[in-house]
């Protein structure tokens, strides 16, 4: 079996998380701003894609050296075994970044390092006419930091945070590994109660529900790589079955998601129904300001609203008030909010036991985190 050098991508901030999970699939990782890196197989590569919740995607590492020439550019790449992964009719973009670097119009990297590998392909299959691009996609990327160049090959296609099962969404939905991320970043264990009282179109309780019953967050969706055809069809098959036998769907889990939008927690419903999720789920319309429970030592996430219109601030932080009044009282619950509002500790009338700093899409937010004092049972 080839071993390919291999990242998982992943917004900043969250990279440890996706080492952690890495780890417990059982890689050797090596952590680094953005990414992972690791080595596998052509089955690792299904493997990772099917099970990383907080991943963007994974990347063949095609290649990497320093280049501070368009020649050395062109030629290391034209060096790299092209003629192993793309088959005479691939669809091969090329995208490129450039950072910090002599080589800085990423246009140019692009198209010299789109040549390069034109250039290798031809001579491998003895063409003089264009190359067809009609076939499978394999989506490359050239990557120029501070004169070192990575070259990669996607194998994941649109990102992981696309599971599948959002059918249907509401304003501002939160990314689903994004998520994952901040359930993974709690307390919380399958076996204790939780959570969303702000839960908008469901993403927050759907992945804790998938956390729970152990199902892939990849089962529900195709990746790019399984239709090139160095891909073993009958190994993807296998691996995917062996992850379909790993979800359980009989232990006791209490899983609460409530919103004020009746139509949110319709939409919610639809979704979590797409994933075989719905009674795994208790649904209720609510206002985060009337809920009451008798239960202990639960977790709360959620994902408020922030407030980004100076309109809507002063309504924000009397929600934020509210939540304060709800929630300290339930000292035995751990309770984590992600917002972009620098300020919300002071509106929630409580200092934050942490808060660690999280891109949700390209806004700075801060993840507040109120660590709640079990009851011994």
């Amino acid at each position: 079996m080839n071993k390919f050098k291999l990242m998982a991508t992943c917004a900043a901030g969250i990279e440890a998380l996706v080492g952690k999970e890495l780890r417990n699939l059982g890689y050797d990782v090596q952590v680094e701003n953005g990414r992972v890196r690791f080595e596998g197989t052509t089955e690792d590569i299904i493997n990772t894609n099917l099970w990383l919740r907080t991943a963007d995607r994974i990347e063949i590492i095609v290649g990497e050296f320093d280049a501070k020439t368009f020649e050395d550019l062109f030629q290391n790449v034209k060096a790299l075994p092209w003629d192993e992964l793309l088959p005479m009719d691939a669809n091969f973009p090329m995208n490129g970044r450039s950072h910090n670097s002599t080589l800085h119009s990423v246009p140019d990297v692009q198209a010299i390092a789109k040549k390069a590998v034109v250039n290798k392909l031809n001579e491998t299959y003895h063409r003089r006419t264009r190359l067809p691009e009609t076939g499978e996609l394999y989506k490359l990327e050239t990557r120029i930091n501070k004169d070192h160049v990575i070259v990669t090959l996607d194998t994941t296609g649109e990102s992981l945070f696309k599971r599948g099962y959002r059918v249907a969404k509401g304003p501002a939905p939160i990314k689903e590994n994004m998520a994952a991320a901040l359930i993974l970043l709690t307390s919380w264990y399958p076996d204790m109660p939780f959570l969303d009282p702000m839960c908008g179109s469901g993403t927050i309780p759907i992945e804790a529900a998938m956390i729970a019953r152990n199902i892939a967050p990849g089962f529900n969706r195709e990746f790019s790589c399984e239709k090139w055809e160095w891909m073993d069809k009958k190994m993807i098959e296998d691996v995917r079955n062996k992850a379909d036998e790993q979800a359980d769907y009989d232990k006791e889990i209490d899983i609460m998601a409530s919103d004020v939008d009746g139509n949110m927690i319709d939409i919610a419903k639809v979704n979590s129904q797409e994933v075989g999720l719905l009674h795994d789920i208790q649904f209720k319309q609510l206002s985060v300001l009337d809920f009451k429970t008798d239960k202990i030592n639960g977790v709360v996430v959620s994902n408020p609203p922030y407030g980004e219109r100076l309109s809507d601030k002063q309504e924000v932080r009397k929600l934020y008030k509210g939540l304060g009044k709800v929630f300290k009282p339930m000292t035995s619950w751990s309770k984590y909010f992600l917002t972009s509002d620098l300020e919300f500790e002071k509106f929630y009338g409580q200092s934050a036991t942490k808060t660690r700093k999280l891109f949700n899409g390209n806004l700075r937010t801060d993840y507040f985190q109120f660590w709640g004092k079990k009851i011994r049972k």
